[in-house]
């Protein structure tokens, strides 16, 4: 299969899954139901180490890519996820330049970075034939997104994207519409976001780096696709188990 990198860089708009729940069949359901890639949450999901490392393999067997968003400031386990396979890495509250080196130091090895090596499960998750190989182009096949989700993050987003091997930025709009109003309010679909979010993916794609975003319906998500986004994380599975029952049971009940 074609991977994620090599199909964003070609400048294809891809729509991902997303699962909060640590359950490797819930991950591998998701895959199969049409999207271009499956993201695991580490941050605000119930998903640790063993139910990521299990999802990726559910994940690639149906033939996608897998995502993972880790915990804020875990770059140790942003290097292992890459290890178990996931082609790419989200890392939330980058708020300086600073944070996002430190993101791809942990990320790429070098020279661009410091990735410590053992892909041992990655050579078979994705097929690659022999360790020079990994070696020589794991840099170019795997990804690590920065979210800007704050206004401090906003107010640097070009030094954050000048940051070499950074592969693109993710926003997240629930905490930027949290930092924008101060914490006076959470509104991830607000009107007064749509001029940020624009300006986010503007920045993005005016150097070349993908603009990434996680869209809570199906509205938002192509309004980020008319901004410029080109890798949108649509709902996550706990909303698509809530209202496929929802949909069921209303069909059963207007019969």
């Amino acid at each position: 299969m074609t991977g994620l990198a090599e199909r964003l860089r070609s400048g294809e708009t891809l729509i991902s899954g997303w699962t909060q729940l640590p359950e490797p069949l819930v991950a591998e359901l998701v895959a199969r139901q049409g999207f271009d890639a499956v993201a695991m949450d580490m941050q605000h999901g119930l998903h640790d180490l063993q139910s990521v490392m299990r999802s990726i393999t559910g994940v690639a067997y149906a033939g996608k890519p897998a995502v993972v968003r880790i915990a804020v400031g875990d770059n140790a386990t942003a290097s292992r996820v890459l290890d178990f396979g996931a082609e790419a890495v989200i890392a939330p509250m980058i708020n300086t330049a600073a944070d996002a080196k430190a993101l791809v130091a942990a990320t790429k090895y070098p020279p661009v970075g410091d990735r410590s090596w053992g892909p041992i499960r990655a050579l078979t998750v994705l097929g690659v034939p022999d360790l020079p190989t990994q070696l020589h182009t794991a840099n170019q096949t795997t990804m690590v997104f920065a979210m800007v989700e704050t206004a401090r993050a906003l107010d640097v987003v070009d030094e954050i994207l000048g940051v070499e091997g950074l592969d693109g930025v993710f926003m997240g709009p629930s905490d930027l519409s949290v930092t924008l109003s101060g914490g006076k309010e959470i509104a991830a679909t607000a009107a007064w976001l749509d001029e940020p979010i624009r300006r986010l993916a503007d920045r993005a794609n005016a150097v070349g780096k993908i603009a990434g975003a996680f869209a809570v319906n199906p509205a938002r998500a192509r309004f980020f696709i008319e901004c410029g986004y080109r890798f949108v994380a649509l709902g996550a599975d706990q909303t698509y188990l809530a209202e496929g029952a929802k949909a069921m049971l209303a069909a059963v009940k207007a019969s």
